[in-house]
């Protein structure tokens, strides 16, 4: 039996960031007057806004739940969705300032990354040209129109005596309500 050799680079692509333009975050760490109701969530229900951001992060709703419910130094939910965010929309910084921020700052950090979201999706909404067509005319569907005959014939089922000679049996049934009058 031959052996194989070990996998040493695994296949993908390689996407290099030179000539790709680092950006700021929108909004500083401590810039919560920027948006009072973000901030507000963020002090009387930091839970709510920590679902909401995951969500709208595209992450599971209830993720940052892990982090409420086994409390940890460095908040393991907040690091990796503020790394992801940050590689996503090339923002500046680095997984060493992301943790420092996390571990000291955590609530605050939640509340800039909905404002990022909040911001980056005016941005796009703003700057996207939205092409209106008139919609085709509306007709109205064919009316249909009953005829004359519209049940099939009834189906004849012939049926055996059963009973004294002097019994009159039908000898067919419909299975059809009668139209006439």
């Amino acid at each position: 039996m031959a052996v194989q050799p070990a996998v040493t680079v695994q296949p993908g692509v390689y996407c290099s960031l030179e000539g790709h333009r680092m950006e700021p975050w929108g909004s500083g760490v401590f810039d919560c007057c920027d948006d009072m109701g973000i901030c507000c969530l963020g002090l009387w229900c930091p839970p709510c806004l920590m679902c909401r951001t995951s969500k709208e992060l595209g992450e599971g709703l209830c993720l940052p739940l892990v982090d409420i419910c086994f409390p940890a130094t460095v908040s393991p939910v907040a690091l990796a969705l503020r790394v992801a965010m940050r590689e996503r929309n090339r923002i500046q910084g680095s997984v060493f300032d992301d943790c420092c921020m996390v571990t000291w700052c955590t609530l605050c950090v939640w509340c800039q990354m909905a404002r990022e979201i909040r911001n980056r999706r005016r941005t796009i909404i703003n700057n996207t040209q939205i092409n209106i067509y008139p919609m085709p005319p509306h007709y109205p569907p064919p009316m249909v129109v009953p005829t004359q005959n519209q049940y099939p014939p009834p189906m004849v089922v012939p049926t055996q005596p059963q009973g004294p000679p002097s019994m009159v049996v039908p000898t067919h049934v419909s299975v059809y309500p009668s139209c006439e009058k």
